[in-house]
């Protein structure tokens, strides 16, 4: 029998487990409990829900495949298959429930980069716009730097280095909504530490330019002219045909000043590590 045959004779198998116990109450017979089921037939009924758009009623049957089954091969696929199923259903709580259950019971299986990499997803997914709270910002960034680190060369390193690198603009971008504001409320104090972190931690990210032009900016309104300068001396040195170094340019030149690194600050600190190539 070729290897097709035995693929199409086992689905065949499959689908008649699960129409067998569909039918049940369809035609008037009782359902068989689930307690009188067996792992298989439990699977492959959450399977089908699954396939059908049913997730969050398959997730609940993996769960009963793990429950009533706990130490069978087919309690350790539902345990993986529940994980998905809720985060199809986005029930993300769950989810990662099902996740962590795996990674402590099989840290070393193949599957285990996929179940650390959902509960990346699971926070993922919820982050909100920058306007509102990020704390599952954090949360996916926390979990996806382990999905890196620890499982390097999976599929999933790849697109979780992705949605860090987003997730991680992302928060930058939430630092700059709030520094906006208060820029434009003139509280240049409450201003500069918000667009400082971006320019420290965030500065892989597409708001460093901007970010060290708002310095200026409030440097400038401050009068603290030695550390305006040193802002427009990294953005030359980083973003020099970037429209925010010609905005900053124009602004400095018309108060007399060059882009140059002057002063012991914080900027002038950054400003020689650019220099030695230990920042960019």
């Amino acid at each position: 029998m070729t290897s097709v045959c035995r693929r199409i004779l086992k689905g065949l198998a499959s689908f008649l487990i699960v129409a067998s116990v569909a039918a049940c109450g369809v035609f008037g017979e009782p359902e068989v409990p689930v307690e009188s089921r067996s792992a298989e037939e439990l699977f492959l009924t959450a399977e089908f829900d699954l396939e059908e758009g049913r997730p969050l009623r398959a997730a609940r049957m993996f769960d009963e495949v793990e429950r009533l089954y706990p130490y069978s091969e087919w309690a350790k696929r539902a345990m993986m298959m529940s994980a998905f199923a809720y985060y199809d259903a986005r029930y993300f709580a769950e989810s990662r429930s099902a996740a962590e259950r795996y990674l402590d019971f099989f840290p070393a299986d193949e599957d285990a980069a996929y179940a650390q990499y959902l509960i990346a997803l699971s926070y993922y997914d919820q982050i909100v716009d920058v306007t509102r709270d990020q704390a599952s910002t954090f949360d996916a960034l926390q979990e996806l730097r382990a999905t890196i680190e620890r499982y390097p060369d999976s599929d999933y390193a790849k697109s979780a280095e992705l949605k860090f690198d987003l997730a991680l603009d992302h928060l930058a971008g939430k630092e700059m909504e709030v520094g906006r504001y208060y820029l434009k409320k003139g509280h240049f104090s409450a201003a500069i530490n918000r667009f400082r972190v971006v320019v420290e931690d965030f500065q892989t990210t597409q708001h460093t330019a901007e970010a060290l032009h708002r310095l200026i900016e409030c440097y400038l309104s401050l009068g603290l002219f030695d550390e305006a300068q040193t802002a427009g001396a990294i953005l030359g040195y980083n973003y020099q045909g970037s429209p925010w170094y010609e905005d900053s340019y124009k602004l400095l030149t018309a108060q007399g000043l060059e882009a140059e690194a002057k002063g012991q600050g914080w900027l002038t600190r950054i400003y020689r590590q650019v220099i030695q190539g230990k920042w960019l």
